[in-house]
């Protein structure tokens, strides 16, 4: 566990994963930026969830609805009670967009894997090219939570560490005193807000930029 965070039990090590992979009540998602990288080698078990095709609807440009979410999850064998792990490229960066909508729909206990997909390969830890195939479930979601959807982009840059794959968010400590400096809106505000550390009053704004942005006539500093 990570000293300083409020919720330290969110962000598993590579040893407690490894330890964990035959584990039926552990279920490992990668969500990479790049989807392809999934085939070139996953940790063993490990499923794929494509953050544009599996995970947002092409119509209204937002989350998939809770039908849709429902029934993916089904397909892949997720049940409601898991542990599910996620873990990507970039530092992580669409896994805690996935993160952050298992979160919108109820599920109980969600996980980052600490420094992601490049630590784990780093690391030299074992993978497989194998899709694994588990037996479909009737997944049932809660209702979103509106209080989960905010910012995170130029802090994010400002606060990584030195190796950021390696660890890849900070404490509140050392996260607080950037606070101070304006804000930042990032395009895609899930997957980045997922980096903040340990803050208990943080929420989302849904939109972020791409919607803010977009919109005619709304006031707009510079």
């Amino acid at each position: 566990m990570m000293a300083g965070y409020a919720h330290p039990e969110v962000l598993v090590e590579p040893d407690w994963l490894d330890a964990h992979l035959n584990d039926r009540q552990v279920r490992i998602v990668e969500a990479n930026e790049d989807p392809a990288l999934y085939d070139q080698g996953h940790i063993p078990g490990a499923v794929r969830l494509h953050w544009k095709q599996d995970l947002q609807d092409p119509i209204v440009r937002d989350w998939v609805p809770k039908d849709r979410f429902e029934h993916i999850l089904g397909e892949l064998g997720v049940e409601p009670s898991q542990t599910v792990v996620f873990y990507g490229d970039r530092n992580n960066w669409f896994a805690t967009y996935t993160f952050w909508l298992f979160k919108y729909y109820g599920h109980r206990d969600a996980r980052i894997l600490n420094g992601g997909r490049d630590r784990w390969l780093r690391e030299g830890r074992k993978t497989s090219l194998e899709v694994p195939r588990f037996a479909p479930t009737e997944y049932r979601a809660s209702a979103p939570d509106r209080s989960i959807r905010a910012f995170r982009d130029e802090v994010l840059q400002r606060l990584k560490q030195p190796n950021a794959a390696l660890v890849d968010v900070r404490s509140p400590a050392e996260f607080s005193g950037e606070l101070l400096a304006p804000p930042a809106y990032p395009q895609e505000g899930a997957q980045r807000s997922g980096h903040i550390p340990g803050f208990r009053q943080v929420k989302n704004y849904d939109g972020s930029w791409t919607e803010w942005g977009s919109l005619v006539g709304v006031p707009i500093e510079r």
